[in-house]
């Protein structure tokens, strides 16, 4: 994948027209370097650390043994998937309710040799239920406010949208979860537990993720060395370990970031616009032009919430000028931005999914019943819906 975006990376800025050399390489790099992403590289920083070092002094092992205790075996890819919905919607965020429960789905996959990418899509899944859903999600405080709705109208809207599709995969997940070895759980080291249980409640009482992990990683420290499982050194090391491991998801975040300048700088933008806007004649039309013009600008920015921002004030004048409830528009963007991010595999939330698991991001996208799903009935209700 990081030799696929270093091509296109090289690709963009050689065909780049209007700009001297110097200036498509300055264009590629306030791309690469913009506030947004530079905070979303923090996140991967903080979260590669946490997860080598809270495997390292057992803070895995012992979560698992405790949900091995806690669930019947049988429950335990539901129980995943039902688990990432909860989080997501308290915290907002789907790439760190991903940090925080990845961990824990690999080391399940392998004690209860269930297969991994499915283990590693139930959480991907759960945490776009809440991107979409939470009050204090990126996606849907910019849904709403470009659209000009109150998040709690757009939540009652869109929550009966989303969720046949919540029930479904659920319903999914526990039919194949039987297929799951009954394991039987080692003894729970319960201060091991400490480093974890802390990332769950902070992450789901809605603390900032980066504080949420810096904490989780002081904790894996104090109790590690305390309980003797490591040295200071060997946490250190293993700090650095989590951190380098990440080298490659960042590497493409940033390289993905100025690919999107290099075409925004081309006017590509615009001619995908005009080119979406002309098409448009009925309400109906004008709906699924939404859809297609956030999804389009998505794959491109490979960055739901830049997506949305992006096209929020175009998808509000086309809603304005075809009677759109605002609300609808907003669910439409929202919704539709996070089934094309759900399974896109440079997007960050994949990256960071098969980082932590070892798996390739391609390999998760056949399990991604939940991002397929929603996408599927928001286009349908495009479609079926009479105006």
């Amino acid at each position: 994948m990081l030799l696929i975006f270093i091509i296109v990376s090289i690709v963009a800025i050689l065909l780049s027209r209007g700009m001297t050399f110097r200036e498509r390489i300055t264009e590629f790099s306030k791309g690469a370097g913009q506030k947004d992403l530079l905070l979303m590289v923090w996140i991967f920083v903080l979260a590669g650390a946490f997860a080598a070092s809270a495997k390292a002094m057992g803070a895995v092992d012992a979560t698992v043994n405790l949900t091995l205790q806690l669930l019947p075996t049988n429950f335990l890819l539901p129980g995943l998937f039902i688990s990432a919905c909860i989080v997501s919607l308290c915290m907002g965020t789907s790439v760190g309710t991903i940090v925080a429960l990845m961990p824990i789905a690999a080391s399940l996959a392998d004690k209860t040799e269930m297969s991994l990418p499915l283990m590693s899509a139930a959480i991907v899944g759960g945490a776009f239920f809440g991107d979409n859903l939470s009050f204090i999600s990126d996606t849907t405080i910019v849904a709403t406010q470009s659209q000009g709705c109150k998040a709690n109208d757009k939540f009652k809207y869109n929550f009966f949208l989303v969720l046949p599709a919540a029930v479904i995969v659920f319903i999914i997940y526990l039919i194949m979860g039987q297929a799951c070895q009954e394991v039987v759980a080692d003894t729970v080291l319960w201060w091991k537990i400490i480093p974890y249980a802390t990332v769950l409640i902070t992450a789901a009482l809605g603390m900032n993720v980066i504080l949420v992990l810096l904490i989780g990683n002081i904790l894996t420290g104090i109790v590690g060395i305390a309980d003797g499982s490591y040295t200071f050194m060997q946490w250190t090391d293993s700090l650095t370990t989590g951190i380098m491991g990440m080298s490659e998801l960042i590497l493409i975040s940033m390289m993905a970031g100025g690919v999107f300048a290099l075409i925004t700088k081309q006017g590509v933008m615009e001619r995908i616009v005009e080119l979406i806007s002309r098409k448009i004649r009925t309400r109906k039309g004008a709906e699924l032009s939404l859809a297609i013009l956030v999804g389009v600008v998505n794959v491109l920015t490979a960055n739901n919430t830049v997506a949305i921002l992006s096209v929020g004030d175009i998808a509000k004048n086309i809603s304005k000028r075809y009677a759109i409830d605002p609300r609808r528009s907003a669910s439409i963007l929202d919704t539709t931005s996070c089934a094309v991010q759900g399974i896109l595999p440079y997007g960050a939330q994949l990256l960071m999914a098969s980082s932590l698991a070892g798996i390739s991001a391609m390999s998760i996208i056949p399990y991604l019943y939940y991002p397929l799903l929603i996408g599927i009935i928001v286009l349908a209700s495009i479609l079926i819906k009479k105006h």
